[in-house]
């Protein structure tokens, strides 16, 4: 943004290989990526109208384009190499491994592009519509990278994404500070900042986005142990990727710890302990002259009491 700096939280070298990494056996570990997709895909089926050309920003493996053609092909009765609702499908992410899946993840569902998260080099009004699935978080200047999906997309243009809002994994976040405390007695940063609902919201009226829609859902996922979570964050490829990390190996101490703190804290009747994820889904339109207009501060031609048929009288007029 022009005349601002933005910090650099993410070393995004490391998340390309966390995300390469990932693609190998990400099928294994993508059950919330997939619930965030079928998110979107929920949202969409609102919209009664069609998206010719798509992008996909940070695709992962493909599911969203997926998902989208096996799910509106059915509605429509079509094969799934046509849906009717989604046309052709640009799938980005920034690691070679997920482009190349992504393009390969069935017939006639997109193709697969490389380039990093917040650098969109496609020409303005290029889309019918961008789309994004749990990727954004890693993004330093979020609010940069709004305005840029608002460049790109055509006079009525669908901006539909998800992000993981600011309540996930707040159990893992409070085991690893006070373990950490406990045992070196220090705190580094171990887990990615994640933006407010209200925050996120925001960003799209700022970016030029009409008629903008923002909410969330909390997702809790129970597993017998802190370092199987561990796992399917790595499986996922969402592990630290922070700067500030600390750069040395962490002691094993603190993840045992940890792990005794989650299971104190949080442990079930079972055994099993909780993890907390928030799925922030938005929804904004590049500007067009046919969406409906908010009415003008004081342009009501009825009182509010009339509609609701209630006895309340003016207070000045005693009607």
């Amino acid at each position: 943004m022009t005349g601002m700096t933005v910090p650099l939280l993410f070393d995004q070298q490391l998340i390309r290989q966390h995300r390469q990494r990932a693609s190998r056996d990400y099928a294994d570990f993508a059950f919330l990526k997939d619930a965030a997709a079928a998110r979107l895909a929920d949202r969409l089926e609102l919209i009664r109208r069609d998206f010719d050309l798509c992008l996909d920003l940070g695709a992962h493996d493909g599911r969203l384009a997926r998902l989208l053609a096996q799910h509106f092909s059915q509605e429509s009765g079509q094969d799934s190499a046509g849906s009717g609702k989604i046309g052709h499908m640009i799938q980005a992410d920034p690691a070679v491994g997920f482009a190349l899946a992504a393009a390969n993840y069935g017939s006639g569902h997109g193709s697969g592009i490389v380039h990093a998260l917040d650098h969109l080099p496609y020409k303005a009004e290029s889309f019918d519509a961008v789309f994004s699935c749990l990727s954004l978080h890693w993004v330093d200047d979020l609010p940069g990278l709004m305005m840029q999906a608002r460049r790109l997309l055509k006079p009525d243009g669908l901006l539909l994404m998800s992000l993981l809002g600011g309540n996930s994994l707040i159990e893992l976040r409070q085991v690893l500070a006070e373990a950490e405390q406990d045992i070196t007695g220090g705190l580094s940063p171990r887990c990615a900042p994640m933006a407010d609902i209200r925050d996120i919201g925001g960003l799209l009226g700022r970016a030029g986005l009409a008629l903008p829609v923002a909410d969330s859902d909390r997702l809790t996922v129970h597993y017998p142990h802190m370092f199987k979570l561990m796992a399917d964050l790595r499986g996922m490829g969402e592990q630290n990727a922070l700067l500030a990390r600390l750069k040395t190996p962490t002691r094993r101490d603190v993840f045992y710890r940890a792990a005794e703190i989650y299971q104190q804290r949080f442990g079930q009747a079972d055994g099993q302990i909780p993890a907390s994820f928030e799925i922030v889904t938005v929804t904004g339109w590049a500007p067009h002259e046919s969406q409906q207009k908010p009415l003008r501060p004081g342009s009501a031609t009825q009182r509010l009491a009339t509609v609701l048929e209630s006895d309340e009288k003016d207070p000045e007029t005693g009607v």
